[in-house]
């Protein structure tokens, strides 16, 4: 605990207090997926969470498309007014098992629409039909194929797995050699899980905190997606990659959810790189609350923060 009090403490943390509307909103909520906690598993919970994903208010203004990038199926979200020249790549939640690009469409319209730039999600291959590291290789083919479509600023976004992934791929296309064409301009991890090895303080200092992972049901869903291979390995868990030259990174994360040290130790870790990071802690949050956009307070100031700094990073001159 004194870990994370002393990183959070650190300039590079910044934490957001609870406003009176959304603590009523989190009782409401916890009450309502208690039963649920740690319950869902395997293939089998793939229709359940797709459908408590897609409860996402619809963004105005925001047209959808599926289509295939990279040889990657999946969908765009395009604002009204979005810039041409730019794109970002989200990459879904789901511990790696679960998730659609269909089922998260509202909730990356969201953040297109508050960055100004079409976004694409793919439908990377999930576990156990497809074990690690078929995501990665995915992802950096997606990646790859905006470029081909002359994408000149790319940034890559993520939320849970979907951060874990994102990170892994920030770091694999910025340290290929040769370089690539188009370095991501910056990156946004929504609650990534960093370190498949499960070995966070948070893991049990927020245990009764958080409403919906207990550490055996997430180690299952790790287990089907490593399939043995080292969880430690940079590709699978983004903590132990070499962190150096890095774009600039944002990470948000609820101060109720298990995976609260991953978040602080990874901007720990770049930020001794020399990377421009930062973390926003939300009080009294847990895990996905930015779906909860247009209903709670912390997830319209999260969104309006990372679209603000998305915009400011595809706006920013070349060079």
């Amino acid at each position: 605990m004194n870990a994370i009090l002393s990183q959070r403490s650190a300039p590079w943390s910044a934490t957001h207090p609870i406003t009176a509307e959304d603590k009523v909103a989190m009782s409401a909520l916890r009450a309502m997926v208690e039963s649920l906690k740690g319950k869902l598993q395997g293939t089998t919970a793939r229709p359940q969470f797709d459908a408590i994903t897609e409860r996402v208010t619809a963004p105005k203004d925001v047209a959808f498309e599926a289509d295939t990038v990279g040889a990657i199926p999946g969908w765009w979200c395009r604002p009204r007014q979005a810039r041409s020249a730019n794109a970002i790549l989200h990459l879904h939640g789901g511990w790696f098992n679960w998730g659609s690009a269909q089922a998260f469409r509202h909730l990356v319209g969201h953040i297109a629409a508050s960055a100004g730039a079409n976004a694409f999600i793919p439908n990377y291959r999930l576990a156990p039909e497809n074990v690690f590291p078929a995501a990665v290789n995915d992802v950096e083919s997606c990646y790859d194929g905006l470029i081909e479509r002359g994408f000149a600023r790319i940034a890559v976004t993520g939320d849970s797995a979907g951060g874990t992934l994102a990170l892994v791929l920030l770091r694999l296309v910025t340290e290929r050699t040769p370089p690539g064409r188009v370095i991501p301009v910056g990156a946004v991890a929504l609650s990534p899980v960093t370190d498949l090895t499960l070995t966070g303080q948070s893991w049990k200092t927020r245990a009764a905190a958080d409403p919906y992972f207990i550490e055996s049901q997430a180690r299952e869903l790790v287990r089907s997606y490593l399939n043995g291979a080292d969880p430690m390995a940079p590709k699978a868990s983004p903590l132990y990659g070499d962190l150096t030259g890095l774009p600039p990174v944002r990470v948000h994360v609820g101060d109720d959810e298990v995976l609260l040290d991953d978040a602080l130790r990874y901007v720990a870790r770049a930020i001794d790189a020399g990377v421009d990071a930062r973390v926003d802690v939300w009080q009294g949050m847990p895990h996905g609350f930015a779906s909860g956009v247009g209903k709670l307070a912390a997830a319209n100031q999260a969104l309006a923060a990372i679209g603000a700094f998305l915009a400011e990073r595809l706006d920013a001159s070349i060079g």
